[in-house]
């Protein structure tokens, strides 16, 4: 069996550490800095192994807040849409512009009469942030 020789971390993974620890996640604060920090490293496209590592660990951190704190109902996907358009207040046209989605596919999605593709499934996913699996 051989083991891994541990990667030093790099310059900007260090900072990121810095400016915001990774521990577990103890209050909503915490949660909406965690939330920011993580809107604010996916608007970059030039990250780093190490800087998706970080997100990666980070998103961990706050799902794992969200399902302690405020887990969702078990929903079939479009009960799961129903669901989040409600609490989130937005209507069908609100989201078609917000995801770049049709308001033709948003409404066969509720109707039942399209299914949610992996494209319109990572849409939501990311308009509602939330795991893209609650729309599978």
């Amino acid at each position: 069996m051989t083991t891994a020789t541990p990667v030093a971390p790099s310059n900007s993974y260090l900072s990121l550490i810095q400016e915001f620890p990774l521990r577990p996640l103890r209050s909503e604060g915490e949660l909406e800095a965690a939330i920011a920090m993580i809107d604010r490293i996916r608007a970059r496209k030039d990250r780093d192994e190490q800087e998706n590592d970080y997100l990666e660990v980070l998103a961990g951190l706050v799902e794992t807040y969200e399902a302690e704190v405020d887990p969702l109902p078990d929903l079939d996907p479009v009960a799961a849409l129903r669901f989040l358009l409600e609490t989130n207040g937005i209507t069908q046209a609100q989201l078609a512009e917000q995801t770049g989605l049709s308001m033709t596919a948003i409404s066969e999605i509720l109707h039942g009469k399209r299914g949610i593709t992996p494209k319109t499934r990572e849409a939501l996913a990311k308009r509602f942030r939330v795991c893209p699996s609650l729309f599978a």
